[in-house]
């Protein structure tokens, strides 16, 4: 059994201050998801990183625009395209954006349509702000400035003002009571021998469906109750999770750190995250 969940407190940022970065943070998602479509629909090509994983000019580009918009702030930014900052600096940091351009590079190459851009807002290692925007099906999930609710929109028109954003965004809520079958969240890209030991642990005693998605839409399939369970047993860095887990904590779901039973940190020295959890407790 976990030990309790501690979350701490924050209280450092003003409402005022948190509204703005919000509607900062979804601007910029809005605006890179524009230009990963421009890629999307055309023939790019693929590198491959020092880790081997894929990168391609719709991450870089991306990345640019969100990092214009996010040093409107005063706020340092960490993201997985330029993450080279020593911990010597970032450990200072009360606060800091954390930022994934392109999630799901490996669903975009093969057009699938399941990557997302994530932005998180990270303070005293605890997300307190997420934005999840899907380019293809201009979907887009955020917290409010209370991290107390999150909210989901489908967008529609190619221009959606952030006023109406706000205004017309629908509030999400995670599954409550006994599920039958219980749902349980894989992904398209990482199904190893962990992950199918954990799915059969619960066979034992339950019915489950296994839902498979990409990206961060793991995190949000838990969010809005589509899914109960998103066990990852397979290496994931603090830009993959961190706007998800914000998006989870604010209605309620839990994001577990398999080795400690307590919620993800981030800014961490080694910004690679242990196996986790999520799920409603």
């Amino acid at each position: 059994m976990f030990p309790p969940i501690i979350v701490p407190l924050n209280l450092q940022i003003a409402p005022k201050s948190m509204k703005e970065n919000i509607r900062i943070a979804i601007q910029a998602a809005l605006e890179a998801g524009k230009e990963i479509l421009k890629v999307y629909e055309s023939d790019f090509s693929i590198e491959i990183k020092d880790d081997a994983s894929p990168l391609t000019v719709a991450d870089k580009n991306a990345n640019a625009i969100i990092v214009s918009f996010l040093e409107k702030t005063p706020i340092p930014i960490i993201s997985e395209e330029n993450k080279a900052i020593d911990f010597s600096v970032r450990k200072r940091w009360k606060r800091c954006w954390i930022v994934d351009p392109l999630d799901g590079t490996k669903e975009f190459i093969k057009r699938n349509g399941e990557f997302t851009v994530n932005i998180a807002l990270v303070e005293m290692g605890t997300p307190i702000l997420g934005v999840i925007y899907v380019p293809v099906t201009k979907t887009l999930y955020f917290t409010n400035s209370e991290n107390t609710k999150s909210f989901k929109i489908d967008l529609d028109a190619e221009v959606a003002s952030i006023n109406y954003i706000l205004d017309n965004a629908v509030e999400i809520t995670p599954s409550t009571g006994a599920a039958s079958p219980i749902k349980i969240v894989g992904s398209r890209s990482h199904l190893n021998e962990a992950t199918a030991n954990f799915i059969s642990e619960i066979e034992n005693e339950n019915e489950v469906e296994i839902v498979s998605k990409g990206s961060s839409l793991k995190f949000c399939l838990v969010a809005e109750g589509k899914a109960h369970i998103y066990p990852r047993y397979a290496p994931t860095m603090e830009w993959d999770t961190a706007a998800g887990q914000a998006i989870c904590q604010a209605v309620g779901v839990h994001v577990l750190d398999i080795t400690t039973g307590q919620s993800l940190q981030y800014n961490k020295e080694n910004l690679l995250n242990n196996h986790f959890l999520v799920k409603k407790l």
